[in-house]
């Protein structure tokens, strides 16, 4: 470790019809809902995280930079282990790696008391070099390949998620070559469609993930994994989307798998565990206001044990799989300001188009689903009257953009910091190297010190895979 100087909400993931209400100090207030816990104004108004200095950071890992607040992490994964227990030593909260994993990340998970869940052999490793052992695993994927199957397999993955009943002959058939009974769930799809957005909602009937509920194939799938002695089965799994905001579409969603297991149960075939998956949402800006974990927590397992009463049938293990509402809160975005160009608008109207290092880059989602994002000067303060700016990117795409609509100090100059909060989740996950653009480092910070946990790309890292490259010709 290193030392360092001291509308609609969100989860509709809808365009607003304008631009955001103007603010007083905007671009300079830190609202407690949307950044990480130990975010702070310094001296000269300086961004600090973890009580490091925005600009040093800057300064020794280059622009674009992720930073992860690692008290903030850890202490909203143990927030979710209080509110959902554990059961002998078991992980009854997997921390879901596809919002963002590194090995550092995952030793966090573990040392708080939460699982993994890995959804491909390439998280499967990292969670293994990490340290989680395998009953500590769960994995997931709509198409698992036979080698990923084998892997988890041989790492001793508590559960593995079967999507089709194709692979449920898959995992089946590696297990019996192994002398081995793996342990399954269901996933099943309800025909709930959480109130988000289209591609984030996973629990209509016409997507990919799952074994629909409504044409049998899910109960078909539970009597299959039941007869086949290379499988155990433990129980279903329902997910119905991300950026959930509320516990409504969860008592549709666990009403209609209860139901379901109770028909198992009357059939001889126990239901020991109930997988509501993740889905949790946080707060991108100010008027997001995701329900609390605890009430969150409270009010799932008042769904479930009330289905259960009416089913008639044992309440089952209940099992959660947040990762954007532990890691999402936890990360920033710092980039460094390039370009700045005010463009007319109609009614003269003005819009200030301000240029940035990164972009989809390192963050798609603006792209990818309208996302909405809080965006403040880091660098220092400024007294300047605020202007309406759109923070975009260096990528060769008229769709490259950071923050669409933000108010932010007139005086912006290039070479100040903007930082972008709730950038934990899904950012790094899904970054590219698009006009070989370099993917930027991740350092967490605590306590006046940084590390890194995972570098900054280079170069050779770009042409490392290209076997025309000559070594030579590098810089």
């Amino acid at each position: 470790m290193r030392a360092h100087p001291a509308g609609p909400r969100h989860g509709d993931v809808v365009a607003t019809p304008g631009p955001p209400p103007r603010r007083d100090q905007a671009g300079i207030e830190l609202d407690p809902a949307v950044w990480p816990r130990t975010a702070a104004r310094g001296p000269g108004g300086v961004l600090t995280v973890g009580g490091c200095d925005v600009r040093d950071l800057a300064g020794e890992y280059r622009t674009p930079l992720f930073v992860l607040d690692e008290e903030d992490f850890r202490s909203r994964a143990a927030q979710f282990r209080a509110a959902y227990g554990d059961e002998g030593g078991r992980a009854n909260v997997f921390y879901a790696a596809k919002a963002f994993l590194a090995t550092t990340v995952a030793r966090w998970a573990l040392d708080e008391g939460l699982g993994i869940d890995v959804a491909s052999g390439g998280e499967l490793a990292v969670a293994l070099v990490g340290g989680a052992s395998g009953e500590r695993l769960l994995m997931h994927g709509n198409n698992k390949s036979r080698e990923e199957i084998a892997e988890a397999l041989d790492a001793g993955v508590g559960r593995i998620v079967v999507d089709s009943l194709a692979e449920i002959d898959l995992v089946s058939a590696e297990a019996s070559a192994r002398g081995m009974c793996a342990d399954v769930l269901v996933r099943v799809t309800v025909g709930v469609e959480a109130h988000t957005h289209e591609f984030i909602a996973t629990a209509h009937e016409d997507q990919k993930f799952g074994l629909s509920l409504a044409s049998g194939a899910a109960e078909e799938a539970a009597r299959r994994v039941m007869a086949d002695p290379g499988l155990r089965f433990r129980g279903l799994h329902s997910h119905i989307g991300s950026q959930i905001f509320d516990a409504a579409g969860f008592e549709v969603a666990a009403a209609r798998i209860i139901s379901l297991a109770g028909r198992l149960v009357r059939q001889g075939i126990v239901v020991e565990e109930l997988d509501l998956g993740g889905g949790m949402g946080i707060a991108y800006v100010a008027d997001d206001d995701p329900i609390p974990v605890p009430e969150m927590a409270a009010a799932l397992k008042r769904i479930v044990e009330q289905a259960c009463v009416r089913e008639g049938i044992a309440v089952p293990r209940l099992l959660f799989e947040p990762g954007r509402a532990i890691v999402g809160p936890a990360g920033i975005t710092v980039y460094e300001v390039g370009t700045i160009k005010p463009v007319e608008l109609d009614h003269g109207h003005v819009r200030t188009y301000v240029s940035v290092d990164g972009g989809m880059s390192d963050n798609v989602r603006t792209a990818l689903y309208d996302a909405d994002y809080t965006v403040v000067l880091a660098s220092r303060v400024s007294d300047a009257e605020s202007t309406l700016c759109r923070v975009v990117g260096k990528h060769c795409e008229s769709g490259d953009v950071v923050v669409r609509d933000a108010w932010l100090p007139s005086d912006l100059a290039p070479g100040d910091l903007l930082a972008v909060a709730a950038t934990g989740a899904y950012c790094r996950s899904m970054a590219s190297q698009y006009n070989y653009v370099p993917r930027p480092a991740v350092v967490s910070v605590r306590h006046g010190m940084a590390d890194v946990v995972l570098r900054r790309e280079t170069a050779a890292d770009l042409l490392a895979l290209d076997p025309g490259a000559v070594s030579a010709a590098l810089p």
